[in-house]
């Protein structure tokens, strides 16, 4: 259920097809034309019946298995219905590990769960010498096809997001090694559904994140902070549940003053004091984590720079989709007000007021993508900051550079979800930043 143009889907009902299944239905709302390039993959196998443009109740009914797709809402009455004819639902991520049977160390939280995800895998890779598996919520990847790499002593590493988790929630499992980053304002529209209060979908939006702890054996550790640990203990309590794993609470002073790393921002010492932690739980040294993470890259779409146009420092941060990731990504790059920000999307119902007060300490210059959430911000932005605003995303990257000056800091921060006619997805504005870029740093 819901196939997607990532790869995920195509990857999971590949690995279904070929592992025997007589009879794989791939149902998805999307058209058969919307989802061309997904559809042709899958041609090959006699067994995958496509139902697309719709669902049809009758395909939830008689089956040995629904694997939904993690974004699907819990509560559709297509898997209602599933539950009511006593199939099982399963979700991708989950059901590799419920099949691996291997150890897990999963990362959660509402921002830096990629860059800690990242970190771990980067220094396990570098100091193990071995092949260490990376899934959950990673572009293109199909965690069922990560099945095909198993061995006996393998180790994954996994960014679980809480949709993810609510499949985990499903089994009654958690990662061995667990860790928390934060808990902030996210994803309110999905959780807002039905009419539920502000109150109820933070709740809500925890307890799918909370699946990531409150399975774990007692041998099991949790990383977190002392506030998401605050909360988790609340939580459990509410639940009538006892947490007997070892906890491990974690600021950015457990990392050494000299400790060097690539990524700027108070925030990315923070996310490298988790991993650290959570490497430390796996027996790792300090003599052995500390060199491994100064040589740590960075990630992808997460204050990345991407390039230089005439001594102006270029910076991708596509992945802050909340306005608390944005103010981030401003107080690490910004040296006064030196930041020319690019930011807009579509609003998820989150607080931009936070966001309004940092941009008028860190920017010379704004330039506004059109949205929902972008007309939220201008509402409460200062009349006194210099902004242009542009519908077209190609035109508000060419703004972008075309504005930046030396001694400036130019940055992509969208602060907004990337729903629209533009994009299919976040993954797709990533790389119409990166292109545009690419074509203006050509020309120069």
């Amino acid at each position: 259920m819901g196939l997607g143009l990532l790869g995920r889907g195509v990857g999971d009902a590949a690995y279904i097809a070929e592992a025997g299944a007589l009879e794989v239905i791939v149902t998805d709302l999307k058209t058969e034309e919307e989802l061309k390039e997904s559809v042709e993959q899958l041609r090959q196998f006699s067994n995958v019946k496509f139902v697309l443009g719709e669902h049809r109740e009758e395909d939830f009914a008689n089956r040995d298995l629904v694997l939904s797709s993690a974004d699907v809402h819990f509560e559709s009455p297509y898997l209602r219905h599933a539950r009511e004819a006593g199939v099982p639902i399963k979700q991708s991520a989950a059901l590799f590990a419920e099949l691996a049977k291997i150890p897990i160390v999963g990362v959660t939280g509402t921002r830096g769960k990629s860059t800690v995800t990242a970190m771990i895998h980067h220094v396990l890779s570098v100091v193990t010498g071995e092949e260490i598996l990376l899934g959950g919520n990673v572009r293109g990847l199909s965690n069922l096809q990560l099945l095909k790499q198993v061995k006996n002593d393998s180790l994954c590493v996994m960014e679980l997001d809480s949709w993810q988790l609510q499949g985990w929630g499903w089994n009654k499992m958690s990662p061995q090694i667990a860790v928390f980053t934060n808990f902030m304002d996210d994803h309110l529209n999905y959780y807002e559904k039905g009419g539920k209060s502000r109150e109820e979908a933070l709740k809500l939006y925890f307890a799918d994140k909370a699946n990531i702890f409150l399975y774990q054996e007692e041998s099991g550790v949790l990383v977190t902070t002392p506030a998401v640990w605050e909360m988790a203990g609340s939580f459990a309590s509410g639940q009538d549940i006892t947490l007997g794993q070892e906890i491990k609470l974690v600021d950015a002073s457990v990392l050494p003053e000299d400790a060097l790393l690539s990524m700027p921002g108070e925030h990315n010492r923070l996310n490298a004091a988790l991993a650290y932690e959570a490497l430390k739980s796996m027996s790792l040294t300090d003599e052995e984590i500390f060199p491994a993470l100064g040589s740590f890259p960075g990630v992808a779409g997460r204050l990345q720079r991407v390039g230089e146009i005439n001594t102006v420092p270029i910076y991708n941060d596509n992945n802050a989709t909340t306005p608390a990731a944005t103010a981030a990504g401003l107080k690490a790059l910004a040296n006064g007000q030196n930041v020319v920000l690019l930011v807009g999307g579509s609003d998820k119902n989150l607080p931009v007021e936070d966001l309004a007060r940092e941009i008028e300490r860190s920017c010379t210059h704004v330039i506004l993508y059109s949205g929902t959430g972008t007309e939220k911000l201008k509402s409460v932005l200062s009349p006194a900051i210099s902004h242009e605003e542009h519908a077209i995303f190609k035109e508000a990257v060419e703004a972008l550079l075309a504005t930046s000056a030396p001694g400036n800091v130019a940055l992509f921060s969208p602060a907004f979800a990337s729903f629209g006619s533009e994009f299919r997805n976040e993954y797709d504005r990533h790389d119409m930043f990166i292109r545009a870029v690419a074509e203006r740093a050509g020309g120069d």
